[in-house]
């Protein structure tokens, strides 16, 4: 992973708020406040895509970032950017403030259009979904009620095999609506506290 891509690419989009990079999809996420719009990975940023702008990226003959899942490949929603779009930064703030919307909007979405099952949480699976049954917690309200520490303690009563703390994690960012990298070290903390009264 080349840096200096992720050094500019953080501090020219300074001006949008407060942007922080994270490990993402074998890149780097580029959030500004609690919102991921952009991708760094192989020295290329990608711009989150969406209805207002997809089409366009398409005709531009931008593509998609496509990583490997479990050895699967997974199309993103975050495309190229041209190389010259750098020696426009104009145009590439304007792109990046439709990318910063859409994503922004997207995640209103989500918080708005709740989850109804267990596996369609952030973070969780049916794997975790059917874990969480075998320990008595069949809803995502009774999760919700339950908490991630005592979500996790039940599952660790009625699964044999020790559990990564990965997993608390998960849960967490399962409640919160968030993935669970970005579960602050200050609230891990908090956790681990509760879980080991």
């Amino acid at each position: 992973m080349d840096k200096p891509t992720l050094k500019n690419t953080l501090k020219f989009f300074e001006c949008l708020g407060k942007i922080k990079s994270r490990s993402m999809f074998g890149g780097f996420g580029i959030f500004c406040d609690e919102t991921m719009f952009a991708l760094v990975v192989t020295d290329q940023l990608h711009l989150r895509a969406g209805q207002a702008n997809e089409a366009e990226f398409k005709k531009l003959t931008m593509t998609p970032y496509v990583y490997k899942k479990r050895g699967f490949p997974v199309v993103t929603k975050y495309y190229a950017v041209p190389d010259n779009w750098w020696e426009q930064p104009d145009e590439l703030m304007a792109y990046a403030t439709t990318a910063l919307a859409i994503a922004r909007d997207d995640q209103q979405e989500k918080k708005t259009a709740a989850p109804t099952r267990i596996k369609d949480l952030p973070n969780l699976r049916l794997a975790t979904e059917r874990m969480l049954k075998k320990a008595g917690i069949d809803s995502v309200e009774q999760l919700h009620t339950e908490g991630a520490v005592k979500a996790y303690q039940a599952l660790q009563k009625s699964h044999q095999d020790s559990l990564s703390l990965e997993l608390l994690w998960a849960l967490e960012g399962a409640i919160e609506g968030k993935h669970w990298s970005v579960i602050t070290p200050q609230r891990r903390d908090e956790l681990l506290q509760t879980l080991r009264q």
